[in-house]
């Protein structure tokens, strides 16, 4: 059960993904809203679940660990969050679901800071790309649900050692 003794600040829910929620007959409850607010005041950044429950009794709410498991698996499910699996660390971590048309846009993720960057000029040849891989999919007899395009290295701002953030990939 989530609660907290006083709300620092209502969240906003765009248009979209409370169409999202309502479908999947998802209520607006205190932990959604509180998780919503996590990943919408950082649409590129990526949590795994102990970073979202840290981040979430920093700010004041109890929710029990498999409740906000529960609760990031059904966001996810939804449509309103993706899922990720992050190999080094062996863990999964969520970011906030493409909600524009470009949904198809690879992205770029950073290994060091896991914020990612979608890379929306390289859309239409990667929807090429993608179409030609579920066509061979399909003539193998198989059926692709989606296909997830990111390239992986480290950004800039991670990058540059020059001003004393340079960050080393988390393992």
């Amino acid at each position: 059960m989530a609660t907290r003794s006083s709300p620092k600040e209502p969240v906003t829910v765009p248009a979209e993904i409370q169409t999202r929620l309502e479908a999947a007959g998802l209520r607006r409850t205190l932990a959604t809203r509180a998780v919503l607010g996590l990943f919408l005041a950082n649409p590129q950044g990526t949590l795994s679940h102990a970073q979202a429950l840290a981040s979430l009794q920093t700010r004041g709410l109890d929710i029990n660990r498999v409740t906000l498991y529960r609760l990031l698996e059904r966001l996810a499910a939804c449509g309103v969050l993706q899922r990720q699996t992050d190999d080094d660390a062996r863990t999964w971590r969520f970011r906030l679901a493409d909600l524009g048309d470009d949904g198809a846009a690879p992205r770029f993720e950073c290994d060091a800071c896991h914020r990612q960057f979608r890379l929306t000029g390289a859309s239409e040849p990667a929807r090429a790309v993608a179409d030609e891989l579920m066509r061979t999919l399909a003539g193998m007899g198989h059926r692709g649900l989606r296909l997830d395009m990111a390239v992986h290295g480290t950004c800039a701002d991670c990058a540059d050692p020059s001003d004393g953030t340079a960050m080393e990939p988390s393992r």
